[in-house]
């Protein structure tokens, strides 16, 4: 008997400490006055959370896990497998995984990181699956996404306007019906340094001259190509439909990252595809990276506008950059509430 890959549960979790964008209108008034307003008609971003200054990605990751074991009826204990992604880790090692792991109390659960920024959780979601159809034994895996990068960026910099704190999260277990389907990839390694934290690694160790010059903060130093994503994405979602065998008017639902709304409009043009089956979130949480896709599924699940049935395709860009996507057909096995 064929041993498919299905989401039983989802889970989110957004810290309490709101930002709206005025707070960002009076720290640039001076430096760029008119960028926020610009951001908000461009990437639709309204307002983002924190998190309290002494947690840790973990600590968003734990909350967004344990709402989706609930919603499972499974205790941590139940759990085999943990994948986390994140760009925004409490430690280079060991791994966040293992940490989420031990504040969890998963002690039955093998870890590891998934590390490619917004694209880790439709990567995650495959390597689960793959793993799941090849070891009978992981009865229940759980897939998080979780992003704390405003603790990473100067808060001076134009781009902390659109790091938002969350992290969401989806338990794997066996169906009778397909639920994870084929995933597709795409990469260039060419913009490594684009996006990127250059000092902290092997690359560039941190040293006192590299944090007075803020080589340990994220920053944006040459800007993407808008190509990237507007061709990029619609280049996935197309490599799903022929992967899958099925076409973008049977898809009930996208979810892309969510860092720039006006660029979900422009790929879903090119898509020609209505905008109404792209669900969107930054408006209510900023941009939450390595966290917005699950975070959009758990809402779409939540809201109704994903439910038993639906064909739903999840596409991740990260920096690197790296791009995935994936597949997912939302069984009756799916907990809703």
């Amino acid at each position: 008997m064929t041993r498919h890959v299905a989401i039983r549960s989802t889970g989110m979790y957004v810290p309490e400490i709101e930002y709206p964008n005025a707070i960002y209108r009076e720290r640039f008034k001076e430096s760029a006055p008119d960028f926020v307003d610009k951001m908000e008609t461009a990437a639709g971003i309204m307002t983002r959370f924190h998190a309290p200054p002494d947690w840790a990605t973990s600590d968003l990751a734990v909350r967004a896990a344990k709402q989706a074991l609930s919603r499972a009826k499974l205790a941590p204990e139940d759990i085999d497998m943990i994948l986390v992604g994140t760009d925004s880790p409490d430690y280079i090692t060991p791994s966040t995984s293992v940490v989420v792991q031990q504040k969890l109390g998963a002690t039955k659960a093998g870890t590891f990181d998934v590390g490619c920024a917004c694209a880790s959780f439709p990567t995650a979601l495959s390597a689960a699956s793959g793993m799941m159809s090849t070891n009978p034994w992981m009865k229940n895996v759980l897939v998080i996404g979780a992003y704390m990068m405003h603790k990473l960026a100067d808060p001076n910099d134009q781009m902390h306007f659109f790091y938002g704190d969350g992290a969401g999260a989806a338990v794997l277990q066996f169906s009778e019906e397909p639920g994870l389907l084929s995933a597709a990839f795409r990469a260039d390694g060419n913009y490594a340094k684009a996006w990127f934290i250059a000092s902290g690694g092997t690359a560039e160790p941190a040293s006192e001259e590299s944090v007075r010059a803020g080589r340990t903060l994220v920053r944006m130093v040459d800007k993407y190509p808008p190509s990237i994503n507007e061709e990029g994405w619609p280049a996935v979602t197309r490599a799903l439909c022929e992967n899958n065998g099925f076409s973008l008017a049977d898809v009930d639902l996208f979810v892309f990252t969510q860092v720039r709304k006006r660029t979900i409009e422009k790929v879903m043009k090119a898509l020609e595809v209505p905008m109404e089956k792209a669900h969107t979130i930054m408006e209510k949480w900023g941009y939450t990276g390595s966290a917005c896709i699950p975070m959009a599924l758990h809402d779409a699940v939540e809201t109704g506008r994903a439910k038993p049935g639906d064909l739903v395709v999840l596409v991740g860009s990260g920096v690197g950059y790296n791009q995935a996507g994936i597949a997912v057909r939302l069984t009756e096995d799916l907990v809703r509430t």
